[in-house]
């Protein structure tokens, strides 16, 4: 039996030496696979998304097919929302029913009920876990406090995110407030994954880029550095996630993380020269490359090999898997990283 720190995943985070790099693929549980279309055409994604055996069934479908080295719980950023009482759809991204607009809209969010903080995802790492092989690791994840209050006080995913922005610029206090109520209730959500099984877990942070970097140090550096602190005093290992903001990558390296999960923009081989000795390297193949085909796959998976030092690197896409993948080039990418030595 593979003990909880022996698994692959886990032995890289700590960047110590393994027999070749693992393996995971962000959205692996996702529209690219036949059986999850099935699924879908019976039940809404909010559906799957609110019940712990479909997350659950949803969770493991992947490796039906593929033999990765983690699995992520089947989940949306915004799950844990319900336990500040707020109301929320899919159409196809999140729809918020009440946008917060005002101080006064932050200070009638209620204080976190930790009945309704998301207690299907954590039911479903549970489940997750006692149907993986003791092989395969588990992660769970969260939105990073900006990026949740991007659909809050926009009410939905736009271009730039100029509400939000405003916001911030003429509500500095009520925005401070908002992002130190996500935070707290972020880490204690994380937490609450690591104790239901998850072995790590990854903060997506996909709209900080938004902000210029002196704005992000004001506005959101001290609440995610509270949420990664909180979380790292409880010993889970931390993946920090950070979607079209090279601007801001050198600030993310400084923040309390053992994993920074760059996208395809990123120089990861800088990246990691500049960060290693600090810090597990994530990605960051370009999803739209795996459109392109197996062999296409295969020769930008080499490249990657080739560039960037195995220990301390977690072959991942650098955003999510595409729903027009081809399944052949998701075989391509497990072929190439499994193949290396």
């Amino acid at each position: 039996m593979t003990e909880l720190n022996e698994r692959l995943i886990l032995k890289t985070i700590r960047r110590e030496p393994t027999a070749r790099r693992p393996l995971w693929i962000m959205r692996q549980a996702g529209r690219y696979l036949p059986e999850y279309r099935a699924l879908r055409a019976e039940h809404s994604f909010k559906d799957l998304a609110t019940s712990a055996e479909l997350a659950t069934e949803v969770t493991l479908m992947p490796f039906e097919r593929f033999p990765l080295d983690a699995a992520i719980v089947f989940a949306d950023i915004m799950s844990p929302l319900p336990a500040l009482d707020i109301e929320f759809d899919f159409a196809p991204g999140p729809i918020v029913a009440d946008p917060i607009r005002s101080a006064a809209d932050v200070a009638k969010l209620p204080e976190p009920n930790r009945d309704k903080l998301a207690p299907e995802v954590i039911a479903a790492l549970g489940l997750s876990r006692e149907a993986l092989p003791q092989e395969t690791a588990l992660l769970g994840f969260c939105g990073a406090p900006w990026t949740l209050a991007a659909y809050l006080v926009e009410g939905k995913g736009v271009k730039d995110f100029p509400t939000l922005r405003a916001f911030a610029s003429s509500q500095p206090d009520a925005l401070d407030a908002l992002l130190a109520k996500l935070s707290g209730l972020m880490a204690e959500y994380l937490i609450l994954q690591h104790e239901a099984g998850a072995d790590a877990v990854q903060v997506f942070d996909s709209w900080a880029g938004v902000l210029a970097l002196p704005d992000w140090e004001r506005l959101i550096r001290p609440h995610l550095e509270n949420l990664l602190s909180t979380v790292g005093a409880a010993g889970v290992p931390r993946i920090l996630f950070l979607q079209n903001a090279p601007h801001l990558m050198d600030a993310y390296a400084s923040l309390p993380c053992e994993v920074l999960a760059c996208d395809w923009r990123i120089d990861i081989r800088d990246l990691q020269q500049r960060y290693g000795d600090t810090h597990a390297v994530q990605g960051n193949i370009d999803p739209a490359v795996l459109l392109g085909g197996p062999e296409a796959t295969r020769a930008a998976a080499e490249r990657l090999l080739e560039a960037v030092e195995p220990t301390g690197h977690i072959v991942n896409l650098g955003h999510g898997i595409l729903p027009q993948t081809p399944l052949e080039s998701v075989e391509a990418l497990v072929e190439a990283v499994h193949n290396e030595n």
